[in-house]
């Protein structure tokens, strides 16, 4: 007899239409508010969203509650102005932006005649009305499409949409490196805005990126918020894909993720087995769950007696483990983990945050591109 197969709930036949990642900012791994944000190409709060800063104010960014109403979002992301700049130097500039791996991007046919047309949408809310500015960037081929759009009304959720045409000219690459760039522009210099606002696909021309966009960092009551953004092929914007949120968080932990969290309930956190190679030094492994982009920089935090062992070993604090080798193909599941500590060799022992560490300790893992 004929099988009905069932789709998985939430799901259907059109799933993963979006190519931004995380548009509904529900997920903030490495917190929900940092202060006094002077500088860029960090990730702050939100994951998959960078904020690129140069000498433009001072800022607060965090995930906020506040959202359009009725529209199912529970998250937005916020820019806070806490010192302004109301005379930007040439070379500044502030952008929230999220980049994109080439090989996700395949089916967009760009580069060829068939090149597909993008429309981004998004909900944003603001305290400064005006002109603002998205644009994208080709990282593969150094080309470039800006378009504009307009808050109208101060410290009310509108939505909006872009559509931006196919580019007939250079192909993204097929790989896990950078490729495109979606660029939410807040303010900047003159190396940004001096020239024509280029708004068909074009070699990279930096004054023409932002031309006609208001700067945001212009007083401290200013701030900005965005959620709900949806980046899909052709010229009409769908509904906002709400994904659930283990999916959402897996496809973010492919870029950076909070590996293990010390518990604070009991403050010993097993964090892996190893075994006594000398009489000073122990290796064991290292799980990260699952694949990243690429070789991932992790990093563990340290502090006076942060780490200790128990089983068969004679009790010494590790104050610190020592480097994370990654084996296999740069994206594997598992390291090795050097512990410095004095034992017996040969005795296996297995490693975990001690009393002694915060409930804030993280071992993190970035495979950002």
């Amino acid at each position: 007899m004929a099988i009905t197969k069932i789709p998985a709930a939430g799901f259907t036949g059109n799933n993963f239409r979006n190519i931004i990642i995380n548009g509904d900012m529900s997920i903030a791994q490495r917190g929900t508010s940092s202060s006094g944000i002077t500088s860029g190409g960090v990730y702050y709060t939100v994951d998959r969203w960078e904020t690129e800063l140069t000498t433009l104010g001072t800022w607060t960014q965090s995930q906020s509650t506040d959202v359009p109403s009725g529209q199912g979002f529970a998250k937005s992301l916020k820019m806070d102005c806490t010192t302004a700049d109301a005379s930007p130097a040439s070379g500044d500039r502030l952008y929230v932006r999220t980049l994109f791996e080439g090989q996700n991007l395949q089916y967009l046919k760009k580069g060829t005649a068939n090149a597909e047309s993008l429309t981004l949408s998004f909900w944003v809310k603001s305290a400064k009305t005006g002109t603002y500015i998205v644009f994208f960037y080709d990282q593969d081929n150094a080309r470039s499409i800006s378009k504009s759009y307009t808050i109208d009304t101060a410290n009310t959720w509108e939505k909006k949409t872009l559509t931006f045409a196919g580019d007939t000219t250079g192909a993204f690459d097929n790989d896990n490196a950078l490729s495109l760039q979606v660029n939410f522009f807040l303010g900047g210099g003159s190396d940004w805005t001096s020239g024509t606002l280029n708004t068909s696909w074009n070699s990279w021309t930096q004054a023409n990126s932002a031309v006609g966009s208001v700067n945001l960092a212009d007083s401290t009551s200013n701030d900005w918020y965005i959620t709900g953004v949806q980046l899909e092929a052709g010229t009409t914007a769908s509904d906002f894909e709400f994904l659930p949120y283990d999916v959402n968080l897996q496809r973010c932990e492919r870029y950076f993720k909070n590996v293990v969290q010390n518990n604070a309930s009991s403050g010993e956190t097993h964090l892996g087995m190893a075994a006594q190679y000398t009489g000073s030094v122990a290796y064991g492994t290292f799980d990260l769950g699952y694949r990243m982009r690429t070789i991932p920089s992790v990093t563990f935090p340290s502090g006076t007696n942060y780490y200790d062992v128990n089983g068969n070993a004679t009790g010494n604090q590790i104050n610190a483990p020592g480097g994370f080798v990654n084996l296999g193909d740069g994206a594997s599941l598992r390291g090795r983990i050097q512990l410095t500590q004095n034992n017996t060799q040969g005795v296996a022992v297995w490693y975990r945050f001690s009393s002694n560490a915060p409930s804030t300790a993280t071992i993190t893992a970035s495979a950002e591109l």
